[in-house]
């Protein structure tokens, strides 16, 4: 191997390893690693999505991978979907997707999900851990507005009731809980 290939495989190694360590360090401090959501989980989302109609500002938070943000961008190009995430690998691995796809009305930012200002969402869509479901309960009960929704993948609200929970046809039958505020 001549010096040069020597080198850019350095590179890469390099890259690679401090990838992993950045994710592996926001993992840590996030309690939880982004987790991209099953394509079935996925399809029921969306469907779930569709029904609550007059959508116009949804946020996924956590966005992680971006696969939630990105397939709501593809079923209805008017809305405008924010991808809140704090993990940088995850976040540009989001960005580069919604730059070669063919969607332009998803944008993905980096932040704290439990300071991102949720007053305009008429949908936050989340695939969190409890622990951030119950840090996010008294952002949404005094942030949302009336009429607003919560679609939580896997893990409920607490203290909220949910209006619908579907069970998706995945093999761990995950649950999606669906909340009106």
């Amino acid at each position: 191997m001549d010096t040069f290939s020597s080198i850019i495989s350095a590179l890469f190694f390099v890259l690679g390893i401090s990838a992993l360590l950045s994710i592996v360090i926001t993992s840590w401090r996030n309690g939880i690693s982004p987790m991209p959501t099953s394509a079935l989980v996925r399809h029921a989302a969306m469907a779930e999505l569709r029904r609550i109609g007059g959508i116009t500002n949804l946020v996924e938070a956590g966005s992680g991978w971006g696969m939630l943000a990105l397939q709501a961008a593809k079923i209805n190009p008017a809305w405008n979907i924010i991808g809140i995430e704090n993990s940088r690998i995850p976040l540009a691995v989001s960005r580069v997707m919604a730059c070669w796809s063919s969607v332009r009305n998803v944008s993905f930012l980096r932040g704290d999900l439990y300071k991102y200002p949720y007053g305009k969402a008429d949908v936050v869509i989340c695939y969190l851990f409890p622990g951030a479901m119950k840090r996010l309960d008294p952002l949404f009960r005094e942030e949302l507005t009336a009429g607003a929704s919560v679609i939580s993948i896997c893990f409920a609200l607490p203290g909220w009731t949910p209006d619908r929970i579907v069970t998706c046809r995945d093999m761990y039958r995950t649950k999606i809980y669906i909340y009106k505020k």
